[in-house]
């Protein structure tokens, strides 16, 4: 058997250096060689239109107003069109969550989130974070990854069943994963220097790629404060998947306005972006439920619960995800196949069969049948207690809640758990028509505004000054501008 270590070994390699040659091309966008192997051109299209249903579905849908798609659908079109993909099928949408975030599937598929538009103040701010995401699909980040992930993997793989250890193997799965989970500083700075060219062939001001960075790490921050946990960008966060600084954005936009020391003028659009996104929902619509403060709100579906001091809603299409302290998180969901029974009968044998549940018990939430149970489970982190309650409305609808904490913070989060877990109630008829969700709207500052007048009619119940300066670009300190256009957040 060791003989024939050598020779396979060597067999295994060279097969990994002949794909690696085979799929070495010099990228137009980028001129540089980018190993591809194992994810066709063909292949990211087929990619991108597989998954798209499944981010619609994550992520709340596509925002309900067409003329808000088409005036991102507008932006991305020009500036696909200046890419060096101009054939391909770009397809720009508008996400219906309050999520900041953009990012690109394989296959020319664009998103960006209605919160995202809520934090920009220009057009040029919205179309730096477009361009930036055609940057990543020209220069193929995503099968580039793809393929070096596997091409290690396919040689970890072949080493661990030549040596007999399994975790190689393992750990070649893992490997690839998480390359598949963030672009690389390398490709995050490629994707910024593709963007800025795109702008700057459409006349847009590069520097706005830099100034909604300042946007972003300040709302970063704020939501760092808001859940307690300074300095910690969670997985929602654009930083978590867009690894990118503040420094190295302005170099790249020194570079490109040094080559554009010619133009006359340069595009920001403010005044238009404004108009535009004046009126919209800020933390989700009635038709999907809608977020106000620690309220999560579903008229339609006619419910409601609030969450813990310090925990950060998020509403997806098919689940809402609050986050709290450390790795605390609040998930709440409706059960995809409710049965017949007691609620203790769903948790134990339907929900979590398998698992040993504690302290399993039957309770009343406002006059709706419910049980709960409780369990520890094992996670890459480390060990999380999980408690599961479910709630039963009719024979076909069972609301659900799980609760999970790190060890050390369970005591301390039990009490306002149990109350988030209390606090759901079905609507009346009349607040499920009276309840109205917040909007962004635009407003010319007035003689005698200031930043404090104006944060004291935001609809927030904290941190009312740090929410206004974020939401419209203004450093601490930062004075208004008579005249100047200001968004603020307001109820209707």
């Amino acid at each position: 058997m060791r003989r024939a270590f050598k020779p396979l070994l060597g067999a295994i390699v060279g097969t990994v250096l002949v794909l690696g040659l085979a799929g070495c091309a010099v990228n137009p966008a980028t001129g540089r060689p980018t190993f591809t192997a194992f994810m066709s051109a063909a292949d990211e299209i087929r990619i991108g239109r597989e998954e798209h249903p499944k981010i619609l579905d994550e992520f709340g849908g596509a925002y309900h107003d067409p003329a808000i798609r088409r005036y991102l659908s507008q932006i991305g079109g020009e500036l696909g069109r200046v890419a060096e993909e101009p054939n391909l099928p770009f397809t720009f949408t508008v996400l219906n969550s309050d999520i900041v975030n953009a990012f690109a599937l394989p296959g020319g598929y664009v998103y960006v989130t209605a919160g995202l538009m809520a934090l920009a103040n220009n057009e040029a701010e919205l179309a730096g974070v477009v361009a930036h995401e055609i940057g990543h699909i020209a220069a193929r980040h995503t099968a580039e990854r793809y393929s070096t992930a596997l091409a290690a993997q396919i040689g970890l793989t072949a080493l661990g069943v030549l040596t007999g250890d399994r975790l190689l193997g393992q750990g070649a799965e893992l490997g690839a994963t998480l390359a598949l989970s963030s672009f690389s500083r390398e490709q995050e700075s490629e994707a910024d220097m593709l963007g800025i060219r795109y702008m700057t062939r459409l006349g847009y001001d590069p520097m706005a790629m830099a100034t909604f960075l300042k946007s972003l790490e300040a709302e970063n921050a704020l939501r760092a404060k808001l859940t307690g946990r300074p300095g910690a960008a969670d997985r929602f966060s654009l930083f978590s998947t867009h690894p990118r600084t503040a420094e190295r954005v302005a170099e790249a936009v020194g570079l490109a306005r040094a080559r554009m020391a010619s133009a006359a003028e340069l595009r920001l659009g403010a005044g238009a972006y404004l108009s535009r996104i004046d009126g919209m929902y800020y933390g989700g619509d009635p038709e999907n439920g809608f977020v106000k403060g620690r309220l999560f709100i579903h008229p339609r579906m006619g419910f409601r619960f609030q969450v813990p001091p310090g925990f950060q809603l998020f509403n997806g299409r098919s689940r809402i995800v609050a986050i709290g302290p450390d790795r605390a998180r609040i998930i709440f969901d409706v059960a995809p196949k409710p049965v017949p029974g007691s609620m203790a009968h769903y948790l134990r044998n339907v929900w979590a069969p398998g698992r040993r549940l504690a302290a399993v018990e039957t309770i009343g939430v406002n006059g709706l049948e419910g049980a709960t149970g409780a369990t520890r489970v094992s996670t890459q982190k480390g060990p999380v207690d999980l408690r599961l309650v479910a709630i039963r409305r009719d024979p076909s609808t069972i609301y659900r809640f799980a609760f999970l904490t790190p060890p050390k913070l369970s005591a301390a989060l039990s009490e306002e758990l149990r109350r988030t877990t209390y606090s759901f109630r079905l609507l009346t008829e009349r607040e499920a028509r009276v309840l109205r969700p917040l909007r962004i709207r635009v407003k010319a500052v007035e003689p005698g505004d200031t930043v404090e007048s104006l944060a004291a009619g935001m609809r927030f119940e904290d941190h009312r000054i740090a929410r206004f300066r974020t939401l419209n670009g203004l450093a601490p300190g930062q004075p208004l501008r008579v005249g100047q256009l200001v968004k603020i957040v307001v109820e209707g």
